[in-house]
């Protein structure tokens, strides 16, 4: 019993709780974040409140007056506006895939090199063709594969029906850079496959095959859909390749919003460029939807 005393007053007097999450941060930490939601607020904030307010402003070319409704938004997924909206969906998810698979195979074969320098020179590379896009991009594949191109005549590629300026061609020429985002997504998360994971795999008799299917693909999987959605947003937005080059012999919305603010519309239907705006906004909200869960789950599958 005493001994047993002493060891109950001998033990600390327990104090105060510790304290976690955002107690344990100071309350001036928001201080330094404060620019930067300020630009966020003014880049982002006030340009999507201008958009929703103009999507709901519906203009009577008649009476000249202006009311709020849905008018525009229902213009927006109709007749050739829609036509539009599925053709930048359609173009966006082919190209995806087709880049994500080609860029794990190009990541692949780049992290299972034992050349450093091969590693070093297509991550680089890869880190400049992934922002490489627009007019140049538009003139390097017209002066390419063109009618007049290098290739084309080379080749007698238009003898075989070839042309770049159509669906196909377009979506040749989103790959240019869409596999280097894809290359620079997936590379980080082969690297985070541990050897030792191959290592027991084959010590258990499994062949590369099942270890791919069974640990490496699944492991892999949320990296892979979230990469897909990344390039599925970067496809689906972009603007000035597919202006440059095809104009608007493929329809897409984002050719449509171009059209609508330049005044190609008819009276009345000024800012249906803004619903289509905020179309796309949904789209992306969507993909963002999507994107973040599976980072998240990733990197936590990686680290």
């Amino acid at each position: 019993m005493p001994a047993s005393r002493s060891a109950a007053g001998s033990a600390p007097a327990p104090g105060p709780a510790r304290r976690t999450g955002w107690a344990r941060r100071r309350p001036g930490a928001w201080l330094a974040a404060l620019p930067l939601l300020l630009l966020v607020a003014v880049a982002f904030g006030l340009p999507s409140l201008a958009m929703a307010f103009g999507a709901f402003t519906v203009e009577d070319p008649v009476a000249g007056t202006s009311s709020y409704g849905a008018d525009n938004l229902a213009r927006s997924v109709d007749g050739a506006y829609r036509t539009a909206l599925l053709g930048s969906v359609k173009l966006s998810a082919l190209t995806a895939a087709a880049g994500a698979l080609l860029g794990l195979l190009v990541a692949q074969a780049v992290v299972s090199s034992r050349s450093r320098a091969l590693r070093e020179a297509v991550l680089t590379a890869s880190g400049v063709l992934a922002n490489f896009g627009g007019v140049p991009l538009a003139f390097a594949f017209v002066a390419t594969l063109g009618n007049a191109g290098v290739l084309t005549t080379g080749l007698g590629l238009d003898a075989h029906g070839w042309s770049l300026y159509g669906f196909w061609g377009l979506s040749l020429t989103y790959l240019y850079f869409l596999v280097p985002l894809m290359v620079l997504t997936v590379a980080p998360a082969l690297d985070g496959l541990r050897p030792q994971w191959r290592e027991a795999a084959q010590d258990c008799g499994a062949s590369t095959w099942r270890y791919w299917r069974h640990i490496g693909i699944p492991v892999l999987l949320p990296t892979l859909l979230a990469g897909f959605v990344l390039l599925f947003g970067s496809a689906f937005a972009a603007y000035a390749t597919a202006a440059a080059m095809v104009g608007s012999s493929v329809p897409l919305v984002t050719m449509q919003i171009a059209d609508a603010l330049s005044g190609n519309v008819l009276i009345g239907q000024e800012n249906v460029a803004l619903a289509l705006s905020l179309d796309m906004v949904l789209v992306a909200a969507l993909v963002m939807a999507v994107h973040l869960p599976l980072q998240r789950r990733s990197t936590r599958w990686l680290a």
